[in-house]
C-alpha cells in the first residue's frame, strides 16, 4: 500500500529520466509500464522536455492520428517555447484545436521540419523516412505497436523510451500468422515483446498510481488484470461521487443508476437469452441507461471540481465489442434523446477517459466464448475508461458459459503463457459484479 501516491507516482518518473540520462552508446532505451490513467502523457511531455533541453533533438511515435494529435496539445501547451514538427500524410487535415497552436509546423515531408527539435509521427509515417537519424525516440502506446512497425523505423534511431499499458488489447492483424508461431521476431507480438526477447537486459519501470480509476475500481482492475504488476488508485474513498439532482422512479433503470452511484459499479442483468450479436434489448438498455443519467441531473464531484459538475453527454460513454452494435445503440440513443454520447469500440475507445462508461458485456446472449470475446485486453479497456462509474449490461447466464467453455487453444514450444488470462479475468470481473446486480425484466 502506498502512502503517498504523488510521492510515489513522482518518483517513479524520476527513475525513469535518471535512467535515460545514464543510458549509454550501448544501451537500446527504458521501457515503462503504466497502467490505466496513470500518467502516461505527463511522463512523454517530461521525457520530452528533458531530452530537448539537454541539447538533444527527438522524434516521438505514436500509433495513431488521434493519439499523435492529443501529444500535440500537450506538448504545445506544456512547452510553449520549443518548436515542435508534425509529420503527416498529404491526406491529414488537422482538427481545429491542433491548426490553432502558434508552435507547431505541419508538413509532409521530414525537410520542412528541419528547425524544429522535436518531431512526431505515426509509425506508419515515420516507416516511410529514410534519410534522418535522431539518437533518441519516444514510442507512445509500445504495446499496440506490432513488432513489423517498430522493425521499419528502428533505423532511425539509436535509443529509445518505449511506454504503453501492458494490460490493454494486443495488435492485430489480418494476415495468418502461423508460420512464425513461437519465433522471438514474431509480428504479430507488441514492440515490447519483441524488444525484451533480444535485449533481456533493458531496465523496466512500472507507473504504481492510476489517477483516472477511483477508489472502488482500481482493486478489481489491478486484480483482474494486472495481477503481477498491481496498482492503486490516487484518490480515496469519498473524493468522488455522483449525486442526482432528480428524484427517480421506481424501476430497474434508476436502481441500476442508484447502484453504480454508490458502488461504482452496477450490473444491469437481462434475462438469460441465446440472442444475435445486435441484441436490440441490450442496446435499448444501454441507451436507456444513458439517457437516464442525463434526465437525473447527475452531477459529479472529485478533486477536479469539489463543489461540483453536471455530467454532459461528452462525459457518457457506451463501449461495445463490435461496429454494429456500436451503430444500432446509436440509433437508439438518437431515440432516447441523447445522440451526443460516445459510443464505440473497445479498440477506438483505448486511450480514452470518461465519467461515467456503460458496457455491453462482450459474452452477453452468447452460445460461445470465442478468443475475441475472451479476450482480456478487450474486457479491461472497456472496464477502466471511468473516473467515477461503470455500468455493465449483460444476459444472464455469462458465468455458466464460461464454467462449460473448453480450452481449445493450442500449444506451442516457446510460446509463453499469456497473462493474465481471459477467462480468469472475465470470471474475477463477474464475481465482483455479482453484490452490485440489478434485475432488469424484459
Amino acid at each position: 500500500m502506498i502512502d503517498d501516491p504523488s510521492v510515489a507516482s513522482k518518483e517513479a518518473v524520476e527513475a525513469v529520466l535518471a535512467d535515460m540520462a545514464r543510458a549509454g552508446d550501448g544501451d537500446r532505451g527504458v521501457i515503462v509500464d503504466s497502467p490505466p490513467g496513470a500518467g502516461k502523457t505527463t511522463l512523454v511531455v517530461r521525457a520530452a522536455r528533458a531530452l530537448v533541453e539537454s541539447g538533444e533533438p527527438a522524434m516521438i511515435i505514436a500509433q495513431t492520428n488521434h493519439q499523435i494529435d492529443d501529444l500535440l496539445e500537450r506538448l504545445a501547451a506544456e512547452l510553449p517555447e520549443i518548436r515542435l514538427g508534425r509529420l503527416s500524410a498529404e491526406t491529414y487535415t488537422p482538427p481545429g484545436p491542433v491548426e490553432a497552436l502558434a508552435n507547431v509546423a505541419i508538413d509532409t515531408r521530414i525537410d520542412g521540419l528541419a528547425d524544429c527539435p522535436l518531431l512526431l509521427g505515426t509509425a506508419a509515417k515515420w516507416a516511410r523516412v529514410r534519410d534522418h537519424h535522431r539518437r533518441w525516440t519516444i514510442v507512445d502506446e509500445a504495446y499496440q505497436m506490432r513488432s513489423d512497425a517498430l522493425l521499419l523505423v528502428a533505423h532511425l534511431f539509436d535509443r529509445g523510451l518505449f511506454v504503453g499499458d501492458p494490460g490493454q488489447l494486443d495488435p492485430f492483424t489480418v494476415v495468418e500468422t502461423t508460420r512464425w508461431t513461437g519465433l522471438s521476431y514474431d509480428p504479430r507480438l507488441n514492440a515490447i515483446d519483441v524488444l525484451l526477447a533480444h535485449n533481456a537486459s533493458l531496465p523496466t519501470h512500472r507507473l504504481p498510481v492510476s489517477w483516472r480509476l477511483p477508489a472502488s475500481a482500481a482493486p478489481l482492475v489491478s486484480q483482474a488484470f494486472y495481477p503481477f504488476t498491481g496498482f492503486q488508485a490516487g484518490t480515496t474513498e469519498g473524493t468522488r461521487r455522483l449525486e442526482f439532482t432528480t428524484s427517480g422512479l421506481r424501476s430497474p433503470l434508476d436502481e441500476t443508476l442508484e447502484t453504480a452511484r454508490t458502488a461504482g459499479w452496477a450490473l444491469h442483468e437481462l434475462p438469460a437469452r441465446h440472442t444475435l450479436r445486435t441484441d436490440p434489448q441490450a442496446a435499448e438498455a444501454a441507451a436507456n441507461l444513458a439517457a437516464r443519467l442525463l434526465a437525473r441531473g447527475t452531477v459529479a464531484y472529485c478533486e477536479r471540481h469539489p463543489d461540483g459538475r453536471a455530467i454532459g453527454p461528452r462525459d457518457i460513454a457506451i463501449g461495445v465489442a463490435h461496429r454494429d452494435q456500436a451503430d444500432q445503440i446509436r440509433r437508439a440513443l438518437a431515440a432516447a434523446g441523447a445522440p451526443e454520447v460516445t459510443v464505440d469500440t473497445a479498440n477506438r475507445l483505448q486511450g480514452r477517459e470518461f465519467e461515467v462508461v456503460i458496457v455491453v458485456h462482450p459474452l452477453s446472449g452468447r452460445r460461445d466464448a470465442t478468443a475475441f470475446h475472451l479476450e482480456a485486453g478487450r474486457l479491461c479497456v472497456l472496464t477502466s475508461r471511468h473516473r467515477q462509474a461503470c455500468i455493465v449490461v449483460a444476459r444472464a447466464g455469462i458465468t455458466d458459459l464460461l464454467d462449460a467453455h473448453p480450452s481449445t487453444d493450442p500449444l506451442h514450444l516457446n510460446v509463453p503463457v499469456k497473462f493474465p488470462d481471459g477467462w480468469e479475468a472475465h470470471q474475477t470481473v463477474l464475481s465482483h459484479l455479482a453484490p452490485h446486480r440489478v434485475p432488469a425484466a424484459v
